[in-house]
């Protein structure tokens, strides 16, 4: 049965799209069947991936709302082992239309759960909030991924993001657990670095990933070529890292 992870930090601007477009295509690459699932209404994951958004048929916000089957939605594309739940400009208004929808936080568990033997792993690109959509992402999860920058306020925010897990294991998913914590745009050489580090450390010291993720040109040029870092520079410094974070995921898993 595949294993379903969110990414996710309601804080915009951390590198959970980044990392969500890679880590799928580093663990496709390493060759397990990987589903990625843009959930956030920005889109950028589709774009990550070439998709142009007026191709598409049926997107993530066909399964939240319209009750379409995971199958119809589910594009193959052309990097190694990945397919992709699209999304476009409907999602936007999925929130407000969510409301009237009975057991409207397990909308997309339910979905999900007609495709989840048909991949090892499934990653799902959350928004940057932590509104109907997430709480459907982190209900049919089993385990959710933070991409935290290295800043003070990125401490806050995680505070606020596992308060808000704590309720959802309380009210709608008791199985949900920390996958991992991940350090991104990473400068060891700055002193609030390692404060960050240190406090994390604190509460989180087996949670977090070894592996970093530098700033690097080329992982913010990868997205307009539509191809995640894998298949855009194979030797820059963000692709040997997302290629680290792929590795260490897969290996922290065989223990589980």
């Amino acid at each position: 049965m595949g294993k379903i992870i969110a990414i996710i930090n309601q804080k915009g601007g951390v590198g959970k799209t980044t990392t969500a477009v890679n880590l799928a295509a580093g663990v496709g690459i390493l060759g397990k069947r990987v589903l990625l699932i843009d959930a956030d209404p920005q889109g950028n994951t589709t774009s990550g991936y070439g998709i142009n958004k007026r191709d598409i048929k049926t997107s993530s916000y066909d399964l939240l709302v319209t009750g379409a089957h995971a199958k119809d939605a589910v594009i193959p594309t052309k990097f190694k082992n990945v397919s992709i739940i699209p999304a476009n400009i409907d999602l936007a208004g999925a929130e407000v239309e969510l409301i009237s929808i009975p057991k409207r936080e397990g909308q997309l568990k339910t979905a999900l759960s007609l495709i989840k033997d048909d991949f090892d792993y499934i990653f799902i690109d959350c928004p940057p909030s932590l509104g109907l959509i997430t709480i459907n992402a982190l209900t049919a999860s089993d385990t959710f991924f933070v991409p935290l920058q290295c800043e003070y306020y990125a401490l806050e925010g995680l505070s606020q993001l596992i308060n808000t897990v704590r309720q959802i294991k309380l009210g709608f998913n008791p199985e949900l657990e920390l996958e991992g914590v991940l350090l991104t745009m990473f400068d060891g050489r700055l002193n609030l670095t390692q404060q960050v580090v240190g406090e994390i450390k604190k509460y989180f010291a087996k949670e977090l990933y070894r592996t970093t993720i530098p700033r690097g040109v080329r992982l913010s040029e990868a997205p307009s070529f539509g191809c995640p870092i894998q298949y855009y520079d194979a030797k820059c410094k963000g692709c040997v890292a997302y290629n680290d974070l792929s590795k260490e995921f897969l290996k922290r898993n065989k223990k589980k």
